[in-house]
């Protein structure tokens, strides 16, 4: 088998994008180039990689299997010549993060000021909810991903390293927004607007009710944050969301954190890889930088005695 660095770049591009026309852009080759290239890299192989169907192209099983290699040997080249810079005194190469969408409040500030210590890296962020920053691990498309459930399922290493609170919103109008504690059993009476199935903020609300052997009274299921604040604003019930979701409200924010007893629920953030996968020397610095910043976030949260459940009325 005669088969090249270039070749399997196009073909990890066209896996990634779908398209012919998107995978030659983003390599920056024409598209008879990029055609010509993948139809050689077929030829050698011996076998049909992908197929076109209804103009979208499809990888066949052995497309697939190719593909996987592919990014495991291009993450070790990769690896390879970060090290190779960093002992020439150099710090550069791509970081690959995948976040569950309530970590893009906090993530990219962090990110940001990673970069101004490393500007020569190329940074990738992908943001998903649960089950697609889990496919992304599974399919090693990347190199940390930070979510608040780290999968059963998947052999990862996993470390917590920032506390995820979860707290109760309600509408500013809300009767209970008066009160300065509130039971939970009170609160147990009301709807509730929750994240989807499968999302780590409904995993860890699911598992605070069973403990407390609570039937919540789930009104709407939404896949976003935003959504839920806004149901929440327009009067639909009460929600449960990461402190970091609601950020510092304004003080004509249509929403008002409520004292539940109970709450907020200890969650917490932690950055997931897979097993055995060997890091690039800038993943491993930029897990090191998540431990170190994570302790002055922490101080804060303490400060706003978020780190504390409520007690009952």
């Amino acid at each position: 088998m005669n088969v090249t660095f270039r070749q399997l770049r196009l073909f990890l591009a066209l896996a990634d994008e779908g398209s012919m026309t998107r995978a030659a852009r983003r390599c920056n080759v024409t598209q008879p180039t990029a055609s010509m290239q993948l139809r050689e890299l077929s030829l050698s192989i011996g076998l049909p990689l992908y197929e076109v169907v209804g103009k979208k192209i499809y990888l066949t099983d052995i497309g697939q299997e190719l593909a996987q290699s592919s990014r495991a040997m291009m993450g070790e080249w990769n690896a390879f010549i970060q090290t190779v810079d960093r002992a020439k005194g150099l710090s550069r190469g791509e970081l690959r993060v995948a976040v569950v969408s309530t970590a893009k409040y906090f993530i990219p500030r962090m990110l940001g000021r990673f970069f101004q210590t490393y500007p020569d890296i190329d940074i990738k962020l992908d943001v998903f909810n649960r089950d697609g920053v889990i496919q992304l691990l599974r399919d090693n498309r990347v190199d940390i991903a930070i979510m608040s459930v780290p999968p059963s399922d998947l052999d990862v290493e996993s470390e917590m390293f920032l506390h995820n609170p979860l707290v109760v919103i309600a509408p500013k109008s809300h009767p209970l927004v008066q009160r300065k504690k509130i039971p939970l059993s009170l609160f147990a009476q009301e709807a509730l607007i929750l994240r989807e199935q499968g999302s780590g903020t409904r995993k860890m609300a699911e598992k605070f009710f069973q403990s407390h052997a609570i039937n919540p009274r789930i009104r709407l299921s939404l896949g976003s944050n935003e959504a839920i604040k806004e149901a929440v604003a327009g009067g639909l019930g009460c929600a449960i969301l990461s402190h970091h979701a609601i950020g510092t409200m304004a003080p004509d924010a249509s929403f008002a954190l409520l004292p539940v007893e109970g709450f907020p629920i200890q969650s917490h953030w932690f950055t997931v890889t897979v097993r055995g996968k060997k890091l690039s020397p800038i993943a491993t610095v930029f897990l090191a930088y998540l431990r170190e910043t994570s302790l002055a976030l922490a101080e804060n949260m303490k400060q706003t005695d978020l780190l504390e459940p409520s007690s009952s009325a």
